[in-house]
C-alpha cells in the first residue's frame, strides 16, 4: 500500500520504528535574569559584547526564551537563544550558507518524531552584512579581518562566546555540544572538526563546500562559462532540461534493479546526450542542438585543463538536470545564473590575496597555473585536512552527508574526501566507529530532488554522541507540492545502498534493506588538487 493513500500523520507513525529520538533530560531553569545578560565579557580570544537581551514568549514549537544578539570582536554578530526553564544542557549551533551576512533565527532542531526547542541554539553572521545579492563577496575586497572571519574564524569563536553565556545563565557550560551545517555550513562543520577539535562533541556536514578554492574558483566558473555564449546568452535553457532529464532517467533509473524514478548510484550511468540531438533544421525543448549537446558534455564532465586534466573532484551528476535551472540557466530577475554570481564573487573579492591581480569569470584561465593562484586566500578556508585524529580521540561523531543529485557541489568531492580521510585514519572500517558518510538519492543542494527531498541526521547523531548507538540508517523522505509525504527510504552508510526487498510499496522504508553495490566504483579522483589536503590551514586562538 502507498504512502500516498494515507494522512501525513499515519505515514510518520509507519516510519516511528526508523526514526532515532534524541531523549530529553529534565530540563533546567535559568539562575540569571534575561536583561541582566546585556553588557561586555572578557571571553579569552572572543571578547564578547551582548546588545540585547530580551526574554520571548513561548511561541511556534519554542518555549519561553531568552533571545540574545551580541558581536564577537572585532565583527561578529551571533544570536543565541536560551531556554529559560526547559534547558536540557545540550547546545547547538548552525552554519551559515554561501557568502554568509545574515544574522538568521536559529531553529529548534528536530529531535525524531517530536520537535524540541529544549536546547540552546546560535547562529551567526561569519562577521560581517550583506549587500546585495549581486556583490554577496564584497567583504572581503579589501578587508583581510573579514575574509579571515569567514574563512575559519567566526564559528569558532561564537561557539566560545556562547559556551560562556551558556555557563553565565544557567550557572553551569553545556554538557553537549552540536553543530550542523550544509554548503558553506557544512565546509564550517569539517573544519571545526579538523581545526577546533575540542569544540563540539557531535557534528554534521552536509553539502560541504570543504574544496573551498577549487569549488569557488574553479567549478563555478567552469558551469558559468560552459553555458555562456560570447556574446553572453546562455546555451542551454530552461525548456530543454525536463526533457534531459527524463532522457538520464530512462537510461540510468532502473540500473540498480529497480525502476522507481530515482538514481541510486549516478556514478553507474553512462548517458550520452547526442542521443537528444535534434534532427537538422529543428529546435524544440524535446532535443538538445549541436552545441548544447557539447555544453552538456562539459558539464557531466567537470573542469578540465587544455590537456584534459581535472581541476575539479568531478561536474554535474547524473539525475540533477531539473535543478540546473537557476543555477546554471539564468535565473529569473537576476540576471545570469546564480553559479555566474558566486563565481564571479569568489574571483572578484575572496579568492585572491588583496592587492594582487584578481579574475572574474570572463577572464579566468582553466590552467593549473590558475587552480595554484588561488590556493594562497583559498587554504584559508579549505576544510581538507585528512587528519582528524585529534577529533577522534576527543570522541568527537562526525556524520557527512551529501544528495546524489546536488545541482551546485559535485558530490564526489565528498565521497572523495571521505575515503581519502578514511585512508589516512586507518580505513573504511576503523573511520566508521566515528564518522560516517550518507548519500542520498535524488536529492538537491541541501533541501528538495526529484523524489527524496528531505533527509536530517540529527537525531541519530545525538543518538550516537550520548548512547554511543552509530546509526545504521537514516530516512530519507520525500513530499509534494502540498507537503504530503510521497516516498520514504532508509539511507545506509556509503558505500552500502537501499535494495527493495520485493514485497510491498517501493515508497515505504520497511522494504528495503542494505546491500553492496553490484559493482565496486572509484571512490577517490586523480586531479591536480591533491596536494591541497597537506596544507594546513590557519586557527583563530
Amino acid at each position: 500500500m502507498r504512502f500516498t493513500t494515507f494522512p501525513v500523520l499515519a505515514v510518520l507513525a509507519a516510519t516511528t520504528a526508523l526514526v532515532p529520538a534524541c531523549t530529553n533530560p529534565t530540563g533546567s531553569a535559568s539562575t540569571a535574569r534575561c536583561e541582566e545578560l546585556i553588557g561586555e565579557y572578557g571571553v579569552p580570544d572572543a571578547a564578547t559584547r551582548v546588545t540585547q537581551a530580551t526574554t520571548v514568549a513561548a511561541s511556534g514549537g519554542k518555549p519561553e526564551r531568552c533571545d540574545i544578539r551580541g558581536t564577537v570582536a572585532p565583527a561578529v554578530r551571533f544570536r543565541l537563544e536560551l531556554p529559560t526553564t526547559t534547558f536540557n544542557g545540550r547546545y547547538l549551533q548552525y552554519g551559515c550558507f554561501g557568502f554568509c551576512g545574515r544574522l538568521e533565527e536559529p531553529a529548534a532542531p528536530d529531535c525524531g518524531p517530536a520537535r524540541t526547542g529544549d536546547f540552546a541554539v546560535a547562529t551567526t553572521d561569519d562577521g560581517h552584512i550583506l549587500e546585495s545579492a549581486a556583490t554577496q563577496g564584497i567583504f572581503g575586497r579589501d578587508d583581510q579581518a573579514a575574509r579571515d572571519d569567514w574563512f575559519f574564524r567566526a564559528p569558532h569563536v561564537v561557539a566560545k562566546a556562547s559556551k560562556h553565556l551558556i555557563d553565565v545563565f544557567y550557572g553551569s557550560p553545556p554538557t553537549r555540544a552540536y553543530f550542523s551545517g550544509c554548503s558553506n555550513g557544512g565546509r564550517e562543520g569539517l573544519l571545526l572538526a579538523q581545526r577546533y577539535p575540542q569544540d563540539f562533541d557531535g557534528i554534521i556536514v552536509g553539502d560541504p563546500v570543504n574544496y573551498l578554492g577549487p569549488l569557488g574558483g574553479v567549478s563555478e566558473t567552469w558551469r558559468a562559462r560552459t553555458n555562456l555564449r560570447v556574446d553572453g546568452s546562455p546555451v542551454l535553457t530552461d525548456e530543454k532540461l525536463p526533457a534531459l532529464h527524463r532522457a538520464v532517467l530512462a537510461i540510468c533509473d532502473a540500473l540498480d534493479g529497480l525502476a522507481d524514478e530515482q538514481i541510486d548510484e549516478p556514478r553507474a550511468c553512462h548517458f550520452d546526450p547526442a542521443t537528444l540531438t535534434c534532427p537538422p533544421g529543428t529546435d524544440d525543448s524535446g532535443c538538445l542542438t549541436p552545441e548544447q549537446v557539447i555544453a552538456t558534455r562539459a558539464l557531466y564532465a567537470g573542469p578540465t585543463d587544455a590537456e584534459g586534466r581535472r581541476l575539479y573532484v568531478g561536474g554535474q551528476p547524473y539525475g540533477s538536470e531539473l535543478a540546473w535551472a537557476g543555477f546554471i540557466t539564468p535565473k529569473p530577475g537576476f540576471g545570469v545564473s546564480l553559479s555566474a554570481s558566486v563565481a564571479d564573487n569568489y574571483l572578484r573579492y575572496v579568492g585572491y590575496p588583496i592587492g594582487t591581480q584578481h579574475s572574474s569569470v570572463s577572464e579566468f584561465t582553466f590552467t593549473e597555473e590558475e587552480l595554484r593562484r588561488l590556493t594562497t586566500e583559498g587554504a584559508k578556508g579549505n576544510a581538507m585536512s585528512l587528519d582528524l585524529t585529534e577529533f577522534r580521540y576527543a570522541g568527537g561523531k562526525l556524520i557527512l552527508w551529501h544528495g546524489w543529485a546536488d545541482q551546485d557541489l559535485p558530490p564526489t568531492a565528498t565521497i572523495d574526501y571521505y575515503h581519502r580521510m578514511a585512508q589516512r585514519m586507518g580505513g573504511v572500517h576503523e573511520t566508521r566507529s566515528w564518522a560516517r558518510l550518507f548519500m542520498v538519492p535524488s536529492m538537491y543542494h541541501c533541501t528538495g530532488g526529484y523524489r527524496l527531498t528531505e533527509f536530517d541526521p540529527f537525531a541519530a547523531l545525538v543518538e550516537w554522541v550520548e548512547d554511543d548507538t552509530a546509526p545504521d540508517h537514516i530516512i530519507a523522505t520525500g513530499r509534494d507540492e502540498t507537503g504530503a509525504i510521497t516516498r520514504a527510504r532508509p539511507v545506509f552508510p556509503h558505500p552500502l545502498i537501499a535494495a527493495y526487498d520485493g514485497d510491498g510499496s517501493i515508497d515505504d522504508a520497511g522494504n528495503f534493506a542494505p546491500a553492496q553495490p553490484s559493482a565496486p566504483l572509484p571512490d577517490t579522483i586523480d586531479w591536480l588538487g591533491t596536494y591541497l589536503h597537506d596544507i594546513p590551514g590557519p586557527t583563530a586562538p
